[in-house]
């Protein structure tokens, strides 16, 4: 949904309630799960960085994850603050861009617990709802490698436009997905490491 001022606490609250019950924009739910190859007609975004070694930083790292530091970017920020990670909590990103604002539901469709071998992974995705300038779904991952004890925040997604002024504006709306993805491991390392 696109707005031209920020909206309001109010506002926002009952856009949100309104979106408790929609469906998922795309028939893909769980398709940025594990390795799967992302569905045909997607653009695919996957980008990684190093957030350090061992134990606490890992540990730092999940607690910064689920408190959605990922978001704390200036431009762009989740609503409700403070949303539970748990599958079907409904938040919105609520950005600010090219002189307008846009509120875009999401619903967390999965979480992630991994324990195997030498890699152990925490994290969740979630995907579009109708109201949504894009379809898709995007997962966020933090990764501790045992194999040499490294610390990873993984950005997956899949999208394509879901409404015509995202259709329109395709350039703006990848350079926005590269800008995010850029944000994002910036506000991990940021918020990882201080």
């Amino acid at each position: 949904m696109f707005l031209f001022s920020e909206p309001s606490t109010q506002w926002i609250s009952r856009f949100l309630d309104a979106q408790r019950d929609a469906p998922f924009s795309y028939d893909e739910v769980g398709a940025s799960h594990g390795e799967a190859k992302a569905p045909a007609g997607y653009a695919v975004d996957h980008n990684s960085v190093r957030l350090g070694e061992g134990r606490e930083t890992f540990d730092r790292a999940v607690a910064a994850l689920y408190a959605w530091k990922m978001f704390d970017l200036g431009w762009a920020r989740v609503v409700p603050e403070g949303a539970p990670v748990e599958v079907g909590t409904t938040v919105a990103v609520l950005a600010k861009h090219y002189g307008f604002h846009s509120l875009n539901p999401c619903r967390i469709s999965y979480t992630i617990e991994q324990d195997e071998g030498d890699l152990v992974r925490r994290g969740f995705a979630y995907g579009t709802l109708p109201d949504h300038g894009e379809r898709g779904e995007e997962r966020f991952t933090i990764e501790w490698h045992h194999e040499d004890d490294s610390v990873f925040y993984d950005l997956y997604a899949f999208s394509r436009p879901n409404q015509l002024l995202a259709k329109l504006g395709y350039p703006l709306a990848r350079h926005l997905q590269h800008r995010f993805a850029r944000d994002s491991l910036q506000a991990m390392v940021r918020a990882t490491n201080t």
